[in-house]
């Protein structure tokens, strides 16, 4: 070894970026016979021939003798160097991070067998840290997190046959499997079902500890498994530190959530989640219940790594605010709003039918009567909701319901505005108006523009830039008109060419102005193709008994709460209706 003097002008060599090492203690030689437990990963930060610079989340005090076990590139082996802490101090970058400076020591002083196998491990090795390497969880993590995310993990093996984790139980851990293979399985109406499998590389258990709700599947070990396990508690230190874990791990869950074909019964507030019954780019849709009242609902829900975008969240958000207020026949009904399980959810009218792209795939196209009597009602709900300054921004067949009877109700106004709003890129690529594709000011007039090419699809059975490529098709929109329909659409009637060219005019000067001008055109074809006076079937009404069992001195309060309900009754039009039955 170098003698000290030589030491201190040892070169160092500061590393561009830390490398992964790991500390091994030796005996404390102050107190013969203590030892500190086992080893710890830091980050190498700098190195010399005489000692090294490790950063490390747990302090370690100075005259601390240890094993470096360190990388060497050159002999691509780990390679062990005795040390002693010589200096501890807190690093600048980290509040909760020290930097340790370590002096190599000779060989001769100090005596370690590192064991060749771990049979008992409980922490990770350099072996395991070679396979977290080479899986997405560490690629993705900021590189300080790295080392404070294998120290906290802890080794588990399951024997095949083994239940790891239980539906319904609280999910207090999420895993890494190292070794072997397990099924997912639902249980649900009394039956199981496999929905998924997973094996090497894989998490686990990661839904619960991103959504904080119950374990949503059984987890059964189909061959010995071994696996790294994360603890609720540390998962959500490091987190807190470092949000991209959670990132990932909702990224996790987004796509699990959108691949699964079967749902446990889920909980959120007074509604019972039943069954997946869409996928949007931003939220899933599910069918459920109102728990008490026994009412079907549907829910929609913000995929959880939407969850985490500000922006994307008060979008979502204000979608229940902004239609939570309307009532009209041709609009979908929102009752309630939920924040749970660090997501949001919407609580809707569940509606029996199709949506208009349903038909559309099923019909090709449709016959001009029958095209002039949807847009009536696309008409009669967007007028409403643009007298209340509101514009849509996402008009198209897929957020376009057709009820029994012939109903339309819009839906989704996930990305309604209000008007005159800076767009910033939001809509369907295939059905932006050039102002949105711009993302310039929108008003009533960027509606239209959708409106007007969906008018032209559902008479020609494909869009009039028909370019698969969401850019190409953001790009013609923006810089060409679209092909007269004339030469697109058979036996087209006139007054519905005039219609879609004025919807679809580039220009929104040379477009209609509000729905009330596109009323004026649309009024005589209804009336020319039997539609007359805009008449619409009146909505079919339904009626519900509650009935409440009271005590005397319980009829000021029930009083207060009939009040309180034949209030919010009202402004969502229903009507309310109570009698008395006396004692029973």
């Amino acid at each position: 070894m170098n003698p000290p003097e030589n030491r201190r002008r040892s070169a160092r060599q500061t590393l561009e970026t830390p490398e992964v090492c790991v500390v091994h203690f030796l005996e404390d030689s102050s107190r013969p016979g203590k030892t500190s437990p086992g080893r710890l990963f830091v980050d190498l930060l700098e190195r010399s021939q005489a000692g090294a610079l490790v950063r490390s989340i747990q302090p370690i005090e100075p005259g601390t003798r240890l094993y470096l076990q360190a990388y060497d590139p050159t002999k691509k082996t780990w390679l062990f160097s005795p040390a002693e802490v010589k200096h501890l101090q807190q690093d600048p970058g980290q509040r909760r991070h020290q930097g340790l400076g370590l002096a190599f020591i000779d060989q001769a002083e100090v005596s370690l067998r590192l064991p060749e196998k771990e049979e008992n491990k409980i922490i990770p090795t350099v072996s395991d840290y070679e396979f977290f390497r080479g899986i997405d969880l560490l690629k993705r993590l900021h590189r300080e997190a790295v080392c404070p995310l294998l120290n906290r993990l802890r080794f588990r093996r399951i024997r095949a046959g083994e239940r790891l984790i239980t539906q319904g139980a609280s999910g207090d851990a999420c895993y890494v499997i190292q070794r072997g293979s397990c099924g997912i399985h639902v249980e649900k109406n009394g039956e199981i079902h496999r929905v998924a499998g997973r094996r090497k590389g894989d998490i686990l258990g990661e839904m619960a500890l991103v959504t904080g709700e119950p374990r949503s599947a059984h987890v059964d070990a189909e061959s010995e498994m071994e696996l790294w396990e994360i603890s609720r508690e540390d998962f959500e230190q490091i987190a807190q530190e470092f949000p991209e874990l959670r990132g990932f791990l909702t990224e996790i869950v987004a796509e699990r959530f959108a691949s699964s074909r079967v749902t446990a019964e889920r909980k959120v507030g007074k509604y019972v989640i039943t069954d997946i019954i869409g996928r949007g780019g931003y939220s899933i849709v599910y069918k459920g219940i109102h728990s008490s009242l026994n009412m079907p609902v549907v829910v929609k829900m913000l995929n959880h790594d939407m969850a985490m975008d500000p922006r994307f969240i008060e979008n979502f958000e204000k979608e229940a605010r902004i239609i939570a207020q309307f009532n009209h026949e041709n609009i979908v009904r929102v009752y309630d709003i939920e924040a749970r399980f660090q997501t949001v959810f919407i609580v809707m009218e569940y509606l029996e039918g199709r949506s208009l792209r349903q038909v559309l795939q099923g019909m090709q196209w449709l016959p001009a009567r029958k095209v002039v009597h949807y847009l009536l009602q696309v008409c009669a709900g967007l007028h409403y909701a643009h007298e209340r300054g509101i514009v849509h921004q996402d008009i198209k067949p897929g957020n376009i319901f057709i009820l029994p009877g012939e109903r339309v109700k819009i839906l989704d106004f996930g990305l309604a505005a209000p008007c005159g709003t800076e767009s910033v890129m939001t809509g369907t690529p295939y059905y932006m108006s050039p102002e949105q594709v711009e993302c310039l000011p929108v008003d009533e007039r960027s509606d239209i523009y959708s409106l007007g090419l969906m008018a032209f699809e559902m008479l020609a059975g494909r869009r009039p830039f028909p370019e698969d490529d969401p850019h190409k098709v953001m790009n013609l929109h923006a810089e060409q008109d679209i092909p007269d329909p004339e030469g697109q659409i058979e036996g087209l009637h006139p007054g519905l060419r005039t219609l879609i060219l004025k919807s679809c005019a580039r220009d929104p000067e040379r477009r209609y102005r509000n729905i009330p001008e596109v009323l004026q055109d649309l009024g005589p074809l209804a009336e020319e193709l039997g539609l007359l006076d805009h008449q619409i079937p009146a909505e079919p009404r339904k009626m519900a008994t509650l009935v409440m069992i009271y005590k005397n001195e319980q009829q000021l309060m029930l009083k207060k709460l009939l009040e309180e309900f034949s209030d919010k009754a009202e402004k969502a039009g229903i009507l309310i209706k109570a009698a008395e039955f006396g004692n029973i």
